[in-house]
C-alpha cells in the first residue's frame, strides 16, 4: 500500500479508504493507466516571490487543484503535490479532495474523483520528495523552469528523451511571481520558460503545466 496523508487526517482516510476498495475490493477503473507513473508534479506556493519581490507564501487556487489533478491525470503522472505551510490552506485541499473522492462529488463525477486520487498536500518541497522516495524507493530529480541560465539548463527535447530513461522525476512550478531563487538553483534541471508570441508572459500555471507535460510526455505523430 502506497503511504498516505497522517493516518488520522480526513484526506488520509479518505485516499486509504478508496485505496482499498479500488485494489483490495475490486472497484472497477474504466480509465487506462498511464506509462508516466514516474514524474510527479509539485505546485508550490511557499516559497515564491510577490509582486514588489518579497518571499511570501501564496493563496491555493482551488481551481488549480480541480484542474492540475485531471491534467495529471490525463498524462499519466505519478502524483500531484500542493506545497502550502498554512494549515488553513491545507485544510482547504483536504476538504476539495474529499468531498470528491467521499462526498456528492463523488457520485456527481466519478472522472474527477479519479484525478484527485494522487493529490497530496505537503508543508515543504523537501517533504514531497521525501514521499516520492519513500513510495517509489528512489529520490526524484527536481525539474524547475526559469528565464536566466544555470549550469543545469536544459532543452525541452534533452529532458524529453531523459525522463523515458527511467527513475522518478519531480516538476515543479511556481505561483506567485516565481519560485524563489534558491529552490531554481537547487534543481537538478532548469528547462527554459514557455514563451509567447508578443513578449506577453503571464500563463496562468495550470497551463503552463499542460503545455510542458505535453512537450514532454505526448506521443508524436508521424
Amino acid at each position: 500500500m502506497p503511504r498516505f496523508p497522517e493516518r488520522n487526517s480526513r484526506l488520509g482516510v479518505s485516499l486509504r479508504r478508496h485505496w482499498i476498495q479500488r485494489h483490495v475490493g475490486g472497484e472497477r477503473n474504466n480509465l487506462v493507466e498511464g506509462s508516466n507513473s514516474n514524474i510527479h508534479l509539485a505546485v508550490v506556493h511557499f516559497p515564491v516571490y510577490n509582486k514588489t519581490g518579497e518571499i511570501v507564501a501564496s493563496s491555493v487556487t482551488t481551481l488549480d487543484v480541480h484542474d492540475i489533478a485531471r491534467i495529471g491525470r490525463t498524462y499519466g503522472v505519478g502524483g500531484f503535490y500542493v506545497i502550502t505551510p498554512l494549515q488553513t490552506q491545507q485544510r482547504l485541499v483536504e476538504r476539495i479532495v474529499e468531498h470528491w473522492l467521499s462526498g456528492f462529488g463523488a457520485r456527481y463525477n466519478p472522472t474527477r474523483k479519479e484525478a484527485l486520487l494522487k493529490t497530496r498536500v505537503k508543508s515543504l518541497l523537501a517533504d514531497a520528495v521525501e514521499d516520492i522516495a519513500q513510495t517509489a524507493g528512489e529520490k526524484p530529480k527536481t525539474i524547475v523552469t526559469d528565464a536566466k541560465q544555470f549550469p543545469q539548463s536544459v532543452g525541452y527535447e534533452r529532458m524529453r528523451e531523459e525522463v523515458k530513461t527511467g527513475g522518478q522525476f519531480l516538476l515543479v512550478f511556481g505561483t506567485g511571481w516565481g519560485l524563489e531563487e534558491s529552490v531554481v538553483r537547487g534543481a537538478d534541471h532548469v528547462l527554459a520558460p514557455i514563451e509567447g508570441v508578443n513578449g506577453f508572459n503571464h500563463l496562468p500555471v495550470r497551463a503552463a503545466i499542460a503545455i510542458i507535460l505535453d512537450r514532454l510526455l505526448a506521443k508524436r505523430e508521424g
